[in-house]
């Protein structure tokens, strides 16, 4: 029987997660980075579903789901979360008839943006992108470091960190900022990562300016976080590590595009270190992110 491509649902999300999970650890072993990739509930995805179904598609055969893509939109972007093939199966056109699934989800929204991040040593996925009209954009790297290492070495804070509420004036606030850093508001999203009881989000204040925000897991990962303007990008990035280090987790890590100088030069010093390398891709005229550090590939 042929391969069946069909919209996600509910119950398929505990499977396709474990088919990620086992996807990218096949991908990251055999490129010498080790397994990574671990089960975890599949809290965004069930939202995205909920918000926008077109956007999630498995491939299966005969009851097994062998293939998996989703793709969010705000506003006129549309965002590649994952696309991933059963490595046994990988070769076979699965993915590309993912891709075109998910595409099409892009056409029917409007979007006049795409963009996507994957592994930067997963060349094939990388060719496939481009023949749809990605192209690499810049570097994104994941470092970290134990928060015991750089506690006593961060520099004061110079921005003033309060807690984000779920007041309109403050939503008003958030949505401002996504659209200076990254062209775009997220106000869904914001509300996603505010009801998540393990994640904290703080805005970033400059006197009495509100110029970022940031968000902080129980893990000790920081991100998303975006500022009003470049130059702002280190303060915000330090104050958010300070946050961090204040914390029980014991790692601090962040995502950091290769375009953020400071945000790179203040995690060097402070002894982070890459983990892996990652690419933005994007279609032509997006994402030169200067005042953006996204949250995990999948969310942006």
């Amino acid at each position: 029987m042929p391969l069946v491509y069909r919209p996600a649902c509910a119950d398929d999300l505990a499977a396709t997660d474990a088919l990620v999970v086992a996807s990218i650890n096949d991908l990251t072993v055999r490129h010498g980075f080790g397994a990574m990739a671990t089960a975890s509930p599949p809290g965004f995805q069930l939202f995205s579903l909920k918000d926008d179904p077109d956007g999630l598609w498995v491939a299966e055969d005969e009851g097994e789901i062998l293939g998996f893509a989703w793709s969010w939109v705000c506003g006129d972007v549309w965002f590649l979360a994952q696309l991933f093939v059963d490595p046994a199966r990988q070769g076979q056109g699965i993915g590309n008839e993912l891709l075109e699934r998910t595409m099409e989800h892009a056409r029917k929204s409007g979007a006049a943006h795409k963009a996507l991040i994957t592994f930067t040593f997963n060349r094939v996925s990388q060719g496939l992108y481009m023949r749809h009209g990605l192209f690499p954009k810049m570097p994104i790297y994941f470092f970290n470091v134990e928060r015991e290492r750089i506690k006593q070495t961060l520099p004061e804070p110079q921005l003033r960190a309060i807690a984000i509420d779920n007041g309109a004036a403050t939503m008003e606030n958030l949505v401002d900022i996504d659209s200076r850093a990254i062209g775009v508001s997220r106000e869904k999203h914001h509300r996603y990562l505010l009801d998540d009881p393990v994640i904290t989000g703080i805005l970033l204040h400059a006197g009495n300016d509100i110029v970022g925000y940031g968000y902080i897991g129980s893990n000790g990962h920081i991100g998303p976080l975006a500022v009003t303007r470049p130059d702002l990008l280190r303060d915000a990035f330090a104050t958010m590590l300070k946050l961090a280090t204040d914390g029980s987790a014991e790692k601090i890590s962040a995502f950091l595009p290769g375009t953020c100088d400071s945000a790179l030069s203040l995690a060097i010093n402070q002894g982070m270190r890459i983990t892996f390398p990652m690419l933005l891709m994007a279609s032509p005229g997006y994402g030169d992110w200067t005042q953006y550090l996204p949250r995990n590939p999948g969310f942006m």
